[in-house]
């Protein structure tokens, strides 16, 4: 019988707290059941295994990221939208070390939830986009620069891969500047 109280919806909350406190290379299941006090076994009444943990924890994320994201770009174009968003990105995988990785999986297509969550995600980026004029191929492959790079400044950071004396924080605003001055540049592919 199932621990009173414990839910599929508790345990992802509680796996996402976990994984930010260890690491999500050390988010386990036997992890995870003695936090919440229960069996291992009793787990298996709430999520299927690792990789559906996995599923449910990625959609939980990329729903918390997606909320921050549309609240970044809310009311703003241009630089301005590009900036409140970078910023909103980069505080979250700051806050969520551990849940932040979650985030780059590709939604499960039989998970509606998470689906959603991803397509509000994208939405504030495209969104955030259309301030530089850039839709279709052109806001699809702009979606793409502007994931990689926050991605990979925000991955490197928090494997401390920056060593350089000068504050990261600066170098990330010059990221940001650089980003935007491409977007302004685009070469629009009607231009082409």
């Amino acid at each position: 019988m199932p621990r009173a109280g414990l839910t599929q919806a508790s345990v992802v909350r509680e796996a996402a707290r976990l994984a930010d406190e260890v690491g999500a290379d050390q988010l386990t299941l036997a992890a995870l059941a003695n936090r919440l006090g229960v069996a291992l076994p009793s787990l298996y009444k709430h999520v299927r295994g690792a990789d559906a943990l996995a599923q449910k924890l990625s959609a939980l994320a990329t729903a918390e990221l997606a909320d921050e994201l549309t609240a970044a770009a809310a009311g703003r174009a241009g630089g301005d939208a590009l900036r409140a968003v970078a910023a909103a990105y980069r505080a979250y995988a700051h806050r969520h070390p551990g849940r932040y990785p979650a985030t780059q999986r590709v939604p499960d297509p039989a998970d509606p939830e998470h689906v959603a969550a991803g397509e509000r995600a994208v939405g504030a980026i495209r969104a955030t986009l259309r301030g530089y004029g850039l839709d279709g191929d052109d806001a699809v492959d702009a979606t793409r620069m502007l994931r990689s790079t926050l991605h990979g400044f925000v991955s490197l950071e928090a494997a401390g891969g920056f060593g350089l004396p000068r504050a990261v924080g600066a170098t990330f605003d010059n990221l940001v500047a650089a980003l935007d001055g491409a977007f302004r540049s685009w070469p629009h592919a009607d231009r082409r």
